[in-house]
């Protein structure tokens, strides 16, 4: 197939781009490096050193032949850019990671909210629009979050994207009808996933488009099969209060003896999934296209759930590191349970990879390496979800400790 990764420079992206690629598929990257500027803004580099896109590409040929397209668009603002490339190209596939994928970062001021916002909808929509304006039928893979749902405690397993349900008509009678589930989302960042869901709705029944959403869990690991066959082939690693994820920011903590830095009780469960088995979902994903008419697939792209604090305990005692417990920045329950169905890649052939000692190690030895690229006045989260929230979080004497010895 020829393949389009909207957003292939990125922390998922890049991975998934390999994994095609590797497959025998015709992968072309569309990409505005907004990633980069990012880190330049915030004043911090992935702990991994990265080469540019166009030095990946390159040494991607030396090792294997396979050659990579990259083309610079900003699908969020160059509409026309985006519908003339599909034009010429006309790709059959279609994986869209082309969004502002961090929480905390969406959540730090007014500015960041309005980018998020505009950046994340304008390049869901600009993408639909110019497939219908193209005649394009190609298969449309989205990387959504299980964020959308929010983190509360119903006593039910989310199912995958669809909800069963009872009313009852003017006349009395009880009707059974079908429901998107319903959302909540916890940040201006999983709003917009919740809006793209709205999106795909419209696209699906009016236009045909055909459209699978994964509902992705936190991310977690370094190294997949390709990025491991050449040093400068390597994944970015995020590691700061606001682009690092959970369970990599507990290891690089443990690898840089900082102490373990869990928010508010630990009580909140997380869904996961290892790097490697997120670039394998993509790969099912694209295998099992609707058909045109269809309604939109939704799987939930997640291997286990653990709560944060569990999380701290298991790396504490593997590695012997100290764990700290600081005001919650977010806005969210103190506690809550998760129960997530993820029947359909399971039944499509996934074998999950689950945290294993040995995985674990392996991230802390990629820290290790690059510890001198870590700067520890980056590692805590400081972005509040409201002006109330970062004022206690500010007062708060553990994390002023923090702070000094950082």
């Amino acid at each position: 197939m020829k393949i389009a990764v909207l957003g292939g420079d990125g922390f998922v992206g890049w991975p998934t781009v390999l994994h095609l690629s590797n497959l025998g598929h015709e992968v072309h990257i569309i990409d505005n490096l907004s990633r980069r500027w990012i880190d330049t803004e915030l004043g911090v580099q992935s702990l991994t050193p990265m080469d540019s896109i166009q030095e990946r590409c390159r040494i991607w040929k030396q090792e294997t032949g396979k050659t990579l397209g990259f083309h610079l668009i900003d699908i969020a603002r160059d509409y026309y850019l985006l519908r003339d490339w599909l034009v010429e190209h006309r790709p059959d596939a279609i994986i869209h990671f082309a969004e502002q994928r961090a929480a905390p970062y969406s959540m730090k001021s007014d500015r960041h909210k309005i980018y998020t916002v505009t950046n994340n909808v304008n390049a869901t929509h600009n993408l639909l629009t110019a497939l219908v304006e193209t005649d394009l039928d190609a298969h449309l893979v989205h990387l959504g979050t299980m964020g959308v749902y929010g983190y509360s405690s119903v006593g039910a397993a989310i199912p995958e994207g669809y909800l069963d349900v009872e009313i009852t008509n003017l006349e009395g009678e009880k009707k059974a009808m079908e429901i998107l589930y319903p959302t909540r989302p916890g940040s201006i960042y999983h709003m917009t996933k919740s809006l793209d869901q709205i999106l795909f709705q419209f696209y699906a029944q009016n236009d045909g488009l055909r459209i699978t959403d994964l509902h992705q869990g936190i991310v977690w690991g370094t190294h997949t099969d390709q990025t491991r066959r050449h040093p400068q082939l390597i994944n970015r690693f995020d590691y700061d209060g606001d682009y690092g994820t959970v369970l990599n920011r507990f290891l690089i903590q443990a690898a840089i003896d900082y102490p373990l830095t869990v928010h508010g009780t630990g009580g909140q469960t997380r869904a996961f999934i290892h790097i490697q088995d997120s670039v394998r979902c993509i790969e099912l994903a694209l295998g099992d296209a609707p058909e045109r008419g269809e309604r939109v697939r939704i799987f939930n792209q997640m291997t286990e759930t653990h709560r944060v604090r569990d999380l701290a305990e298991l790396i504490a005692k593997m590695t012997g590191a100290k764990v700290a417990y600081l005001p919650n920045p977010r806005k969210e329950a103190a506690e809550n349970d998760l129960v997530v169905k993820n029947d359909k890649f399971l039944a499509l052939g996934l074998e999950p990879t689950t945290l294993a000692e040995g995985l674990l190690e392996e991230v802390v030895d990629v820290a290790k390496k690059f510890a001198h690229r870590i700067d520890r006045k980056r590692v805590p989260a400081v972005s509040a979800w409201t002006k109330d929230i970062a004022t206690r979080v500010e007062k708060d004497p553990e994390r002023n400790r923090l702070k000094s010895v950082s």
